[in-house]
């Protein structure tokens, strides 16, 4: 069936797009340039729904048609994919992957976990506590793929215990354990959900940020939206292990037999911190509050930027040697060329269409063509939007729901005259909330692979989660966004 779709839409792509360069111009609905542009949206957002050619490359078309269209000339084109949030996104990855590459991930994991206690469902709580706040600095791949091993570990333990102890009543086999199914399910939930918390925690944030300051010259601060993201990936992280643990797939046990010591053990492994570990640490804390901080604190000339400090953080750890003698220092080329290029590509993707939209005047018109939107309940548009959103990311990746929707939700703002952060906000965040399906996203293709979980599951405890999700995003964007941000 996949196969069958990236056919279909390998086709149907160029096919749209010969259509409306040809048949467009001659109802003289839109300018040249805008009917060009939407040729190519067109384009990508059918390869990028279909995946007919890979998610990245779809993203490079706006540097061939753009300039090749007449568009844009090849130096505007271009610009957008070296725009600054990019470097702000690789400084924060290049962290990332230094606190990968000495296991200080897997170590501050372990005593989050260790901290919040041993019962069955506070253990769930810990292992979503500890993947949320990974997910808010490090790729939320990366992260389930670190905290899922040591979920596994933790189940075969309780079904080991429960077996010696007779009790035959409780069904531990894969799917059917729930304690097994809630702590699967609340790793990857809690990776998606706590990557809203930052700019750098998920694409669509990054993708969103970098829109709203190419469309409108607003620039959000990284503590600014962290106002807005971090609490309300604290409440909906809240709800969905209350949601989990309480109505979704209750653990059959209350304690956790063996949990700590499994823990325990698990640190032992790691041993004593590293040097290498303090200085990642030290490196990772000092740019957290300068990124924080940044918002209400003077720090050095206005030429300062949260990329200067990424970029800064990341080129230290270049520097900062772990042994001089053999010439080991805390991050090298081999381990930095694991970027997430396609991600990368992708950000420059969206942003340079972004930039189509604006400059062709498309943008303008599609605000006009939804002028009878005006007047239309607020709250209703909001989590519309923010329903679509969620639907178009379960079956494509979050980065190109972000490229392919924020920009419409611009028009759609200027069309109802409302404040376009009340449309893009939203819409950006929900492009993160994935809960239903294995393909939506890579934290809940990697827990599916543990085998304790169905896609009937998951689809019937998501489609929960989305829509507890929509309402929550809906009330803080409506009521909670315009005060702390100062929206008029």
């Amino acid at each position: 069936m996949l196969v069958r779709r990236k056919k279909i839409g390998f086709f149907l792509g160029p096919l749209i797009f010969l259509l409306i360069l040809i048949f467009l111009p001659d109802n003289s609905i839109l300018q040249p340039a805008a009917v060009k542009v939407a040729a190519v949206a067109s384009l990508m957002t059918i390869w990028w729904i279909t995946e007919a050619i890979p998610i990245p490359a779809t993203a490079l078309l706006p540097l061939a048609l753009f300039p090749g269209l007449g568009v844009l000339s090849a130096k505007e084109a271009s610009a957008p994919y070296a725009h600054h949030l990019i470097f702000l996104f690789m400084g924060g990855f290049l962290i990332a992957i230094a606190m990968e590459k000495w296991n200080l991930h897997r170590r501050v994991a372990l005593h989050t976990i260790k901290l919040v206690g041993f019962s069955s469902r506070r253990i769930i709580l810990g292992f979503m506590v500890a993947t949320a706040f990974l997910s808010m600095w490090i790729s939320n791949t990366a992260t389930t793929m670190m905290m899922v091993p040591i979920g596994l570990a933790v189940i075969k333990q309780t079904v080991e215990f429960i077996k010696k102890s007779g009790d035959y009543d409780i069904n531990t086999t894969p799917p059917n354990f729930k304690f097994g199914t809630a702590l699967m399910l609340g790793i990857a939930y809690a990776a998606s959900i706590g990557g809203v918390a930052t700019i750098i925690g998920t694409p669509p944030n990054t993708i969103m940020v970098g829109f709203v300051e190419q469309t409108y010259h607003v620039h959000i601060k990284f503590a600014q939206w962290m106002l807005f993201g971090l609490p309300l990936a604290v409440i909906m992280l809240f709800v969905a292990w209350v949601y989990l643990t309480r109505f979704a797939s209750v653990p059959e046990i209350d304690q956790l037999p063996g949990g700590k010591e499994l823990l325990v053990s698990e640190l032992k492994k790691l041993g004593k911190m590293k040097k290498a570990e303090c200085y990642v640490l030290t490196v990772f804390a000092i740019v957290a509050a300068l990124w924080i901080s940044r918002g209400f604190v003077h720090l050095g000339p206005s030429t300062i930027h949260d990329a200067t400090i990424a970029m800064a953080g990341a080129i230290a750890l270049f520097l900062i040697p772990v042994d001089w003698k053999r010439g080991v220092f805390v991050l090298d080329w081999q381990s930095a060329v694991r970027l997430p290029w396609d991600v990368i590509f992708l950000f420059g993707g969206g942003l340079a269409l972004a930039k189509g939209f604006s400059e062709s005047g498309l943008a303008r018109w599609i605000g006009t063509q939804l002028a009878v939107l005006q007047g239309t309940n607020i709250m209703l548009i909001i989590f519309l939007v923010i329903i679509l959103s969620m639907l178009l990311t379960e079956v494509t990746s979050n980065t190109a729901t972000a490229a392919i929707i924020i920009p419409v939700m611009g028009s759609v703002a200027i069309a109802m005259h409302v404040h376009p952060f009340l449309l893009i906000i939203p819409a950006g965040v929900a492009a993160s909330y994935a809960f239903m399906l294995p393909v939506a996203t890579p934290p809940n293709a990697i827990v599916f692979g543990s085998r304790y979980l169905t896609i009937p599951q998951m689809a019937r405890i998501g489609v929960i989660l989305n829509l507890i999700g929509s309402v929550l995003i809906t009330l803080l964007v409506k009521f909670v966004l315009p005060h702390i941000w100062n929206l008029k």
